[in-house]
């Protein structure tokens, strides 16, 4: 958030984190009495001196560029960057939407810069990356929701790094899906990834100013649009969901022809945020990941400190996704 005093708090590019995010969320923030204790399967990597951790931060900083591997404060930041590897969120790092759960800042996103897309492009190059993973802040204020701005980000990087294999992690684009759905022709991604986050029973309170169904509908839509390409989605535990919720939001997933899934352990960024319910146990997590597979989908990743784009070329790989 801005450090001026005469700053309006409303005024585009002011960020608010934490509480002064979550302030005006439907359902208020509870905090537990006393947290939940993080069990021992909980392991957060660091930095490692000699690992690429700090090189890619410079490249980063040097190309304007963000990641959500920091907005979100990702506990696998160390691991990935330290590999060299990276989930770039593009238009920007202020969202229009308040999630309890998600440590990206809230507010008036500044406008699209016009260099996004060339400084992504020739950064995926420079860093000679296999595979990339592009996801967003939500931008309700786009009459698109910023479906453009991806296209024009898959190009510019297939144009600069043809081998380079590109998931994308879209929002929900409600109340512009046609026309979202469409501009992505002109530039298709290798995987579609689009996350469900929770159950729906806890949609007002986790996800508010989304819609479970709609959500679904996106991933099913751009299947029926674009057979070729794998979709994938992703849930927390940890929420207050039950065991089968888990297992029915997975159902609902094979129904709308979802091909990847992730379930990973939420874990509470701050205390504005929402608080751990549970700390699922590894036994529920490999149970989960067999169910999974019998269900049909072609690759599920799934264990306490899995996210949506951890590792995301062995997912991808693992699903039969190719270069070509």
């Amino acid at each position: 958030m801005s450090n001026d005093s005469k700053t309006p708090s409303n005024a585009a590019g002011v960020k608010h984190k934490g509480e002064a995010k979550t302030a005006r969320i439907p359902i208020k923030i509870v905090p537990l009495e006393e947290k939940l204790k993080k069990p021992d399967w909980i392991r957060v990597q660091a930095p490692t001196s000699g690992s690429r951790f700090y090189e890619i931060k410079d490249i980063l900083r040097s190309q304007k560029l963000h990641t959500v591997c920091e907005e979100a404060t990702c506990p696998n930041i160390g691991e990935c960057f330290g590999k060299g590897t990276a989930t770039f969120m593009i238009m920007g790092d202020i969202c229009t939407r308040r999630c309890p759960f998600c440590d990206v800042g809230h507010g008036r996103p500044n406008p699209l810069d016009p260099q996004e897309p060339q400084n992504l492009g020739e950064t995926v190059a420079a860093l000679k990356l296999n595979y990339v993973v592009v996801t967003s802040v939500d931008r309700d204020d786009l009459r698109d929701g910023g479906a453009q701005h991806f296209v024009e980000c898959i190009s510019k990087i297939r144009e600069l790094s043809p081998k380079t294999q590109i998931e994308v992690l879209v929002p929900d684009f409600r109340g512009r899906l046609e026309i979202a759905l469409e501009l992505f022709g002109n530039a298709l991604p290798d995987v579609m990834n689009h996350n469900l986050e929770t159950a729906p029973r806890l949609y007002l309170q986790a996800r508010p100013g989304s819609d479970y169904l709609h959500s679904l509908k996106l991933l099913k839509d751009f299947k029926a649009m674009y057979p070729h390409v794998k979709t994938k989605s992703g849930i927390m535990v940890g929420l207050g969901e039950t065991d089968e919720e888990v297992l029915q939001v997975m159902r609902d997933m094979r129904e709308h022809d979802i091909d990847m899934l992730t379930i990973g352990q939420y874990l509470q960024p701050s205390n504005g945020h929402l608080p751990v319910l549970r700390y699922v146990h590894p036994d529920k997590f490999k149970e989960w990941e067999t169910q999974a597979y019998e269900m049909g989908f072609l690759h599920a990743a799934v264990g306490a400190m899995v996210r949506s784009s951890y590792f995301a070329d062995q997912q991808a790989h693992g699903a039969g996704v190719t270069a070509e």
